[in-house]
């Protein structure tokens, strides 16, 4: 492994928590069929990219399902979103202010769950964090999603950055093996088993 110069982290459930099957659940609980259509996964995935606005994803979801109200579908959309603990919060801000990394996040997300994001964290908070990375790449707003193998060649390229000198933090094994295929080192965290304040006692390598 070479010496790793640049971490590029993941958002969910690296740093704020996640609860992955709130949205299905909360959905369900409106008269949503648990298996929703295709149709409707792309439509979130365009959402994800910054392809369509806000209003068009509510919308097409209102086509649907009329009889939810757009208020009860924002919320059970925004149900994944969950608490961000300060340890994690105090450790980024640690790691940022001894510059021996550049630090870049990369999340998939999209306008509505920032906005829960800084609700559920604070603004003051969130900036905190934001402050803290050299890059701050959202997916929505770089119209690229992980794991498709150009989001990582586009944080490559914009940051001239050598692939076998980065390390990719993500919880999810898809996102981390197509990383990996570009040649950069990953750490797939496990939630709920693994912190990333144990970055230096799991990645030991990289002191």
């Amino acid at each position: 492994m070479s010496i790793v110069k640049t971490i590029i982290f993941d958002f969910g459930d690296v740093f704020i928590n996640l609860d992955k099957p709130a949205i299905k659940r909360e959905l369900f609980k409106l008269g949503v069929p648990e298996t929703i259509s295709l149709d409707m996964y792309h439509i979130a995935s365009e959402y994800e990219k910054g392809l369509i606005s806000t209003e068009s994803f509510v919308f097409h979801f209102n086509e649907k399902f009329p009889n939810i109200a757009s208020q009860d579908f924002i919320k059970a959309w925004n149900s994944i979103i969950l608490d961000f603990p300060e340890h994690r919060l105090e450790f980024i801000e640690t790691l940022s202010k001894t510059n021996k990394y550049q630090l870049i996040l990369l999340s998939n997300t999209n306008d509505l769950h920032i906005e829960q994001v800084i609700e559920n964290m604070s603004l003051p908070r969130y900036e905190r964090f934001k402050n803290c990375f050299n890059k701050f790449y959202l997916s929505q707003e770089i119209h690229l999603s992980k794991p498709s193998s150009s989001i990582y060649e586009f944080v490559l390229h914009e940051n001239n950055l050598q692939p076998e000198e980065c390390l990719f933090i993500d919880d999810v094994k898809e996102n981390t093996e197509a990383a990996a295929k570009l040649g950069i080192n990953t750490w797939n965290l496990t939630p709920g088993k693994e912190d990333i304040t144990q970055l230096f006692t799991i990645k030991n390598n990289l002191l």
